[in-house]
């Protein structure tokens, strides 16, 4: 691993090779931190970072009890830590129903939505509260407070995510560091649109076509479009920096309108 002079901040991100967490990689390092971008495989546009001495790309799967593990340990060799953003997470359309869902297929969700994040957190909290504060960004979604029946196991760890998120504040918020969740809605990522994405498999069980299921997915948002992973990130720069030093245990949605409820 290539380390940082110990005065740089450190952001840690997961899932940051694509989508959501490679445009918050991108966000923290136009604001001054170094980032240690976890994700199973690298990519072109993380390599990138890392050619101009902005990241430090680190080959980990987080859904592991190991993973996160390593993970800090090497983010830890350049000094402390300042920022984690818990970001690495998938959904699975369960289309057979709540009953169809296996024990396996449980385990799996909680492993990559829900205890990623709590054993990241874990590993990372001794090397941030030398700091004497920092900032945790869990990446929620809607569906924690607006769960579906065919992503039953997908909605239910993301509340447990918020829940966890919430506990968290209230210990470490006397010892300075501050825990916020956010929630988006449908994000324009491969998740969503690359080829077997969910609206591809929306769209093969319900006999529409993929177009069909995202024009029906952004009519219900009152801005008629999908969040973009950017404006996910600069929401996670905001909370991350100096500007939200007293915003903590709070969820921030992100969604185009698309939850209609206070």
């Amino acid at each position: 691993m290539s380390t940082h002079p110990p005065t740089t901040k450190t952001a840690v991100v997961t899932g940051a090779g694509r989508g959501i967490g490679l445009a918050v990689s991108r966000a923290l390092v136009a604001a001054d931190f170094h980032v240690v971008a976890a994700a199973r495989h690298n990519t072109p546009e993380l390599a990138a970072l890392e050619s101009a001495g902005s990241a430090t790309f680190v080959e980990a799967d987080v859904s592991t009890p190991e993973g996160p593990l390593a993970l800090i340990a090497e983010a830890a060799q350049g000094g402390g830590i300042d920022v984690l953003v818990n970001n690495a997470g998938t959904a699975h359309p369960r289309f057979d129903g709540i009953l169809s869902v296996t024990d396996e297929q449980w385990a799996e969700s909680l492993a990559v939505n829900f205890l990623s994040a709590v054993r990241t957190t874990r590993a990372t909290l001794p090397h941030m509260l030398p700091r004497g504060g920092g900032s945790i960004v869990m990446i929620g979604s809607v569906n924690a407070t607006l769960p579906e029946w065919n992503i039953v196991d997908y909605s239910a760890t993301k509340a447990a995510l918020a829940n966890f998120a919430k506990s968290l504040s209230k210990e470490f918020g006397p010892k300075g560091i501050r825990v916020n969740t956010i929630s988006p809605g449908p994000v324009s990522t491969d998740l969503w649109l690359a080829d077997g994405g969910i609206a591809e498999q929306f769209a093969a069980a319900s006999g529409a076509t993929s177009d069909e299921i995202i024009d029906s997915v952004v009519a219900g948002a009152p801005t008629g479009r999908f969040t973009t992973p950017a404006e996910v990130a600069d929401l996670v720069a905001f909370l991350t920096s100096d500007r939200a030093t007293n915003i903590t245990g709070a969820d921030f949605r992100i969604d185009g309108g698309y939850v209609t409820t206070i």
